[in-house]
């Protein structure tokens, strides 16, 4: 912990000494550009953005490279979106319910069962439907490059869920997203925000009586050993955005920004490919250890969850327009 508050310490000095030179108008010719990131240098968004970083420096010749922060060594999400803002680093991965808190049309994207499949995900993040969505955010401080699946999330607890019932009075924990916390409410049981560090202490001492994710976090993260039933609820599938400080970007050439524009979104094919070949290996290690997988009928979970999708869209026209955009893409 000492290490990690010394590293994300030094380097929030490093930007605040550099203080104006973000937002100086001097126009950039290269340089170091810091990403944080919340989970290991193992996952698929980690290297999916390593290899962008790979193809950047080579566009380049070699004037920018990537330097990769992992495993929260900045701190969780939120303290790393605020650091973009700040100047401190350039781009970072957040989970799309951090920028929901910027903007609520982001809410569209974590919707419960928005999606049909992974197919339809990747149709809707390369399709270009969302890229006034991922504009929106520049007077933040900050723009949404490219969004990475990050697969299905699904609940595991010490039992199985396989109805809405099953969860009653259950403490999930959830993303810090109101959308998250009302979707966990419809779904029968509690949701209770919290960072991802947290979650396994948590579990094992009472706090929470589970969480929900993916297999590859859950493997990663070794939630297994609290949490071992893993029920296939299939409730989201809430993506994480690479997001770039907009300062930064204004300050690079044109033709740099537009490479770099140009790399970013083509990783998201890169990441979803990655994905594919880490989940079921996951799934495998996970069994290894001993989780019992169950298979979970989700339309008790879905035919609740539609009060939300009508709650999501009432508000907003842009919003409603962006979710009649998804829907249209499905297969």
């Amino acid at each position: 912990m000492r290490k990690r508050y010394l590293l994300a310490t030094g380097l929030l000095a490093m930007g605040l000494a550099c203080s104006g030179c973000s937002k100086s108008s001097g126009q950039l010719d290269g340089g170091i550009i810091r990403i944080a990131y919340n989970q290991a240098p193992t996952h698929p968004h980690y290297q999916a953005l390593e290899r962008a970083g790979e193809r950047f420096k080579e566009a380049t010749g070699g004037r920018y490279e990537f330097l990769i922060y992992p495993n929260e060594v900045l701190g969780d999400q939120r303290a790393t979106l605020e650091l973009i803002q700040n100047g401190a680093i350039q781009m970072a991965i957040v989970n799309n319910a951090m920028v929901e808190n910027y903007n609520k049309d982001f809410s569209i994207l974590g919707l419960p069962y928005i999606f049909d499949s992974q197919e339809h995900q990747k149709e809707v993040f390369t399709s270009g439907i969302l890229d006034p969505l991922f504009e929106s955010t520049k007077e933040e401080g900050f723009e949404v490059m490219a969004a990475y699946t990050a697969g299905s999330r699904n609940v595991y607890t010490r039992k199985p869920i396989e109805t809405p019932k099953d969860l009653d009075g259950m403490k999930i924990r959830v993303m810090e997203s109101p959308t998250m916390v009302a979707m966990m409410k419809y779904m029968g049981g509690v949701g209770t925000p919290m960072s991802q560090g947290e979650v396994y202490t948590a579990i094992q001492q009472g706090v929470l009586d589970g969480g929900e994710n993916n297999e590859i976090t859950y493997v990663d993260l070794k939630h297994y050993e609290v949490a071992p039933v893993f029920s296939k609820t299939q409730h989201v599938m809430i993506p994480d955005l690479v997001i770039a400080e907009s300062a930064y970007l204004e300050r690079m050439k044109p033709e740099d920004r537009e490479l770099l524009t140009q790399i970013l979104e083509d990783s998201v094919e890169d990441e979803f490919n990655l994905w594919n070949e880490q989940i079921e290996t996951a799934k495998e290690s996970a069994r290894e250890h001993g989780v019992t997988f169950v298979d979970v009928d989700i339309k008790p979970f879905q035919e609740n969850c539609k009060k939300l999708h009508e709650e999501a869209t009432s508000g907003s026209v842009f919003g409603k327009e962006l979710y009649d955009g998804i829907r249209a893409l499905a297969r």
